[in-house]
């Protein structure tokens, strides 16, 4: 059917698509990362939609507030926007990370709760003191060019976010599998039990991995702002952090795999983006295809998957 070629082919028929692609694919491996890391220490991230957004209000805020200043390159102010959206993750994992020990808390429950608690205060300022009072969007004044991560392949969206967020996956996978205290990361979120009986304490590990989850998510945030978009709008964060979560399960938490997983999630929104725009396909039509091919991958993987342990097992 016409739809389905669209589907398919569409997000290659223009260079347009494919850095709008691509540029979607980098805020996903950054998100799709930030749920891996956690998954590794055997917890749930659920509050990284609000780590996403939060984190992008805080570095559009610093980049509009000192954005007039020309005291500062804007190499430095990118820098410090992205440190401060970092930072402002990390809080808010801290904060799941040390409920969890110190009283035992979910940190299912208080991660979601403490983004959603968040999401008024976010939505505040975007569209209070952060607004552009001379346009009728609720969002912020555009970002300075020159407050902007160098594009790729404009007209898309696609910028440098996409290289640095190509690095992040071998960080984490040399942590992991390279050092010793990653070693000890993995054991503490693969088996706690066999850990302490290791000698390793998998609960201190809890805050660091939420801490680190959260920072991810939140320089997802600084991508989305500084790159994608290049302006703060309300809800800008459109559910990347619930894909990032659909990512890092399709990628098994591990942290290389993120990359194709990230490709393939993006191709599939590319693809039903195309048909929704060319075709007049309806939404909830582009959301099932999405979700046929989704389910149907994942079986596939999953045949495979068990296809090797057989052989392994036979040898």
């Amino acid at each position: 059917m016409d739809f389905i070629t669209g589907f398919f082919l569409g997000p290659w028929s223009s260079a347009f698509f494919i850095g709008n692609m691509l540029d979607y694919t980098a805020l996903l491996i950054a998100a799709g990362l930030a749920s891996a890391i956690a998954f590794r220490a055997g917890l749930f991230n659920i509050g990284l939609e609000g780590q996403i957004y939060a984190g992008g209000m805080a570095a559009g805020a610093l980049l509009i507030t000192a954005g007039t200043d020309t005291l500062f390159p804007a190499i430095f102010l990118l820098c410090a926007a992205a440190l401060v959206a970092m930072l402002c993750g990390a809080l808010m994992g801290l904060i799941s990370g040390l409920l969890k020990v110190y009283t035992g808390a979910s940190e299912i429950i208080s991660s979601f709760l403490l983004a959603s608690a968040l999401n008024p205060f976010v939505d505040y300022c975007i569209t209070g003191p952060l607004r552009d009072s001379s346009g009728n969007l609720l969002a912020s004044k555009p970002l300075g060019e020159n407050l902007l991560l160098m594009r790729l392949l404009p007209p898309s969206n696609l910028s440098i976010s996409l290289i640095l967020a190509l690095l992040l996956p071998l960080i984490v996978y040399i942590f992991i599998n390279k050092t010793a205290a990653g070693y000890r990361f993995r054991i503490a979120g693969i088996s706690p039990e066999f850990a302490r009986y290791g000698g390793i304490n998998a609960e201190q590990y809890w805050i660091p991995a939420l801490a680190l989850s959260g920072a991810l998510g939140a320089l997802t945030g600084f991508f989305a702002v500084t790159g994608s978009y290049g302006i703060v709008h309300q809800g800008f964060s459109g559910g990347i952090g619930w894909a990032g979560l659909a990512v890092a399960l399709i990628a098994r938490k591990r942290p290389l795999a993120v990359i194709p997983a990230a490709l393939f999630y993006a191709y599939l929104r590319a693809g039903a983006e195309n048909i929704l725009l060319t075709r007049g396909v309806g939404f909830n039509t582009t959301e099932i295809i999405k979700a046929l091919v989704l389910i149907l991958a994942t079986i596939k993987l999953g045949k495979m998957r068990n296809k090797k342990s057989i052989f392994v097992k036979m040898m």
